[in-house]
């Protein structure tokens, strides 16, 4: 793109972005005090899982026009400023079913309920949430919830680090500079990515409404920009599960150390939906083909495929996830490394996970991306 034209987009990049930093205080409109900031949350018919956060947060800037410029620096400097609330006590409610957690000394709460009357058969749901200590009748939100429908076939466990997006994820202004100045055609996420995940969600028929759960090592500060990613690059929704203060043991929800995170995350997911298999899709250099090929044996005849993309460009490293493939394929499952996913969508076509014509938009992303 010319020079000039690129100056003329940066005001309202700057202004995208910004918009998107100061968003997670915009839901009290500027009065301040206490805020439940909810995050997507994952369900079964019989159970819900969701995260969210308390905070106390400044009010100041109410009776400025919400899409302004000045607001949005406000609510920027509201963000900065803000404090979470530990030892808060939040009600949670779906439907008849109501539970009440607390807090932790970060301002995190984590739910785990039963539900009492089944979820309808849509992929999206709603809850209610309220703050009971300290109490605050204006801090009410909404947050949402994902179910599989009768109709998904099978569920996609996803690294986003390295996977989704280019390690540029942890250099946070250079994520935010490429994703809002560059827009779609920015790249922040890895060629033909989108247009595989869209196979994976629509199956082989194209009509299947597959499950897709992300899980990042990034911060919760990200969360947001995430969001606003998968949603301008066109990547199926899904819960995005972020492993930093993210933990559980098996039965119970309590922090643990970073380093178990992510297992205990997938572990979650896969009892949860306890009928359904699953692909496995991460990178070679965070562990991703040990911890895979673990989950294999820890749930033999569930996975139906991991795939790696090939980050590390270390022969020795290529070499041990060769013998990990061997052990995969020992268990009937292939594990497969590559750093084109033009081989990933080609495999996942020859099992009957995603259709030809996802196959073709994957080629035809990447030659393209090629040739800019």
């Amino acid at each position: 793109m010319p020079n000039h034209k690129r100056f003329r987009r940066y005001p309202a990049t700057l202004r995208r972005g910004l918009r998107i930093l100061a968003a997670p205080v915009k839901g009290d409109n500027g009065r301040g005090g206490f805020f439940i900031q909810p995050y997507r949350g994952y369900g079964s018919r019989d159970r819900v899982f969701l995260m969210g956060r308390v905070f106390r947060q400044p009010g100041f800037g109410a009776g400025i026009k919400e899409d302004s410029l000045r607001r949005d620096l406000l609510d920027l400097v509201r963000r900065l400023l803000r404090k979470p609330v530990a030892g808060g006590r939040v009600r949670v409610r779906y439907k008849d079913t109501s539970e009440i957690v607390e807090t932790d000394r970060h301002g995190f709460f984590r739910l785990d309920m039963s539900l009492g009357e089944i979820p309808s058969d849509v992929e999206w749901h709603e809850v209610e949430l309220s703050l009971d200590q300290p109490v605050d009748e204006r801090a009410t939100t909404t947050g949402e919830f994902f179910t599989p429908t009768h109709s998904a076939g099978y569920g996609v466990i996803s690294d986003v680090d390295d996977t989704v997006v280019h390690t540029g994820v942890a250099n946070f202004f250079k994520m935010m500079w490429r994703l809002f100045a560059q827009g779609a055609d920015s790249r922040v996420v890895f060629d033909g990515v989108p247009e595989l995940y869209r196979g994976f969600h629509e199956g082989p028929e194209g009509n299947q409404g597959n499950t897709l759960v992300y899980v990042s090592r990034g911060p919760w500060s990200i969360y947001q920009v995430l969001v606003e990613m998968f949603r301008l690059h066109r990547i199926p929704n899904g819960p995005i599960l972020i492993l930093r203060e993210w933990g559980m043991k098996r039965g119970s929800v309590l922090p643990r150390r970073a380093r178990d995170h992510k297992l205990d995350a997938i572990r979650h997911v896969m009892e949860l939906y306890h009928t359904m298999n699953f692909v496995l899709v991460g990178d070679s250099g965070q562990h991703d083909p040990e911890m895979y090929t673990r989950i294999l044996r820890e749930y033999p005849g569930r996975i139906l495929a991991i795939y790696i993309r090939d980050v590390s460009r270390n022969p020795e490293r290529s070499s041990a996830i060769a013998k990990l493939a061997e052990e995969a394929g020992d268990s009937r499952c292939d594990l497969v490394l590559s750093d084109d996913n033009r081989v990933l969508a080609e495999h996942a076509a020859k099992l009957g996970l995603i259709s030809q014509a996802a196959v073709s938009a994957v080629r035809n992303r990447v030659v393209t991306a090629s040739n800019d």
